[in-house]
């Protein structure tokens, strides 16, 4: 049973910022406080701002708690539910279950704030996590066990892309999965809970959400609970765990809007001074022991498609592969919309996937980045002017892009394809035919959302 350590008194309350005064022993950092009705509003100590006094930040609303009401100080922080018991449930950041059921959820319960494994204890592996992606396991291969990054704007498919490796990978993947949705909407929490229900492997994902219209603190701290949840997975059940995270850019927002509720002096662009602080304490927890792997796919809005803003340039640091969206691409159609010469991946080297692969993905850079150099000439003089050679690179350029188009799953719905889970060895043939000039008769068209490369030579035999 969890012992009190003293009672203090509410100082002042401004929002989501609460001060407490405590005649005993003054609260550690990081610990958790309760006050208002019933002990319901919960605070986790920020700073000291006296001999006495404690700031803190409420992790939930503090509407009707007043000046002088009596804060119970506990004796550590806070934690959640850990164990096999989480895996088909959803929580919230307090490790409550939001999804309705009676079931119960493990008593066993860590911390939310560990230390990240020492770098002796960490084991670097070259194994490539597939997806079944054409255009991400050809160009930009995952690292099992390393950090992905799939940077973009608003509207360009960063959410559906995540949603989409969930289905292709849950039901191969030999370990177990948390999901971490940090400032979603409530609407997309609901359909991505229902999608995985109805594709049958709910069992095998625990669903950690902290959403859009919940208070800055919560979702703040949402993503050290799916993480110590994942720790436990590979520390103690020695497991393999693929953490999905949506978004990390609300989760420096929510930093940006704690660190203005403590009064502290805001950075460059607005941002909190300690950002690159609090993205490490979140990241450096990802890594791989010889335990067990956690292997982290992370969305991260990109503002206003400016990559240089500090949100996107301190998360790229710690990332392993780096898939970019472009408007352009999904304003052409061509989904998913990955740009091929933004994107990279440390894994695409000889030693890694093999010196076939790596020189397929090689040639296509090549080839699309000639293509990408020729457009401003075609646009001004036409196709027709262009050398023969140059015409040729451009008829493989685009038809490399259609290629790697890809119906998905989880748009089924809304494109009425069928959607499509492509082998790395089908998608490397496939581009090695039309860089081999194999395909220069076929239509670019025959090429555009489809999954293997003998797709487009069926229909053209079935035409014909």
């Amino acid at each position: 049973m969890e012992m009190i350590q003293n009672i203090g008194r509410v100082l002042s309350v401004r929002g989501s910022v609460v001060d407490a005064e405590f005649s005993q022993r003054i609260p550690a950092i990081r610990s958790k406080l309760t006050t208002g009705k019933d002990n319901s509003i919960i605070i986790e100590v920020a700073a000291h701002i006296g001999i006495d006094r404690v700031r803190g930040i409420a992790l939930n609303s503090t509407t009707g708690l007043e000046r002088g009401a009596p804060v119970i100080s506990h004796q550590e922080g806070f934690q959640v539910p850990v164990g096999e018991g989480t895996l088909g449930r959803v929580f919230n950041v307090f490790g409550e279950t939001i999804d309705g059921l009676e079931n119960a959820v493990p008593e066993k319960t860590w911390p939310i704030h560990r230390e990240p494994v020492p770098v002796a204890q960490r084991v670097t592996k070259t194994e490539i996590f597939e997806t079944g992606i054409k255009a991400i396991d050809l160009l930009t291969p995952l690292e099992r066990g390393g950090k992905t990054g799939l940077f973009g704007g608003a509207g360009v498919g960063k959410t559906v892309l995540i949603t989409e490796m969930i289905h292709n990978t849950l039901k191969q993947y030999q370990g177990v999965s948390i999901f971490c949705g940090i400032g979603e909407r409530s609407r997309e929490a609901e359909e991505l809970y229902r999608e995985i229900q109805e594709a049958g492997v709910l069992d095998k994902i625990a669903m950690v959400f902290g959403q859009m219209n919940e208070v800055p603190g919560a979702r703040f701290r949402v993503g050290k609970a799916a993480i110590t949840m994942a720790e436990y997975f590979r520390d103690e059940a020695q497991r393999d765990v693929l953490l999905l995270v949506d978004n990390i850019f609300r989760f420096i927002q929510a930093g940006t809007e704690v660190s203005g509720l403590m009064g502290k002096l805001p950075s460059r662009v607005g941002y909190q001074p300690t950002l690159a602080t609090e993205i490490a304490e979140l990241e450096e927890r990802i890594c791989t022991t010889v335990n067990g792997s956690i292997t982290s796919i992370q969305a991260v809005y990109v503002p206003a498609d400016d990559f240089t803003d500090p949100s996107a340039t301190h998360v790229f640091p710690h990332l392993s592969a780096a898939i970019v969206l472009s408007r352009k691409k999904a304003g052409e159609g061509l989904y998913p919309a990955i740009d091929p010469l933004r994107s990279n991946s440390k894994m695409l080297t000889p030693k890694i996937v093999g010196r076939r692969h790596y020189l397929v993905a090689g040639e296509i850079r090549k080839t699309l980045a000639l293509y990408d150099e020729l457009k401003d000439m075609i646009a001004m003089l036409g196709l027709e002017e262009l050398s023969l050679e140059d015409r040729k690179i451009v008829r493989r350029a685009r038809q490399l892009e259609r290629y790697l188009t890809q119906p998905f799953f989880t748009t089924e719905h809304f494109t009425g394809l069928a959607g499509k889970l492509v082998p790395l060895e089908d998608a490397l043939t496939g581009c090695e035919r039309i860089l081999g000039d194999e395909l220069a008769e076929y239509g670019e068209k025959r090429l555009y959302m489809i999954g293997r490369i003998d797709e487009a030579l069926e229909a053209r035999t079935e035409e014909g």
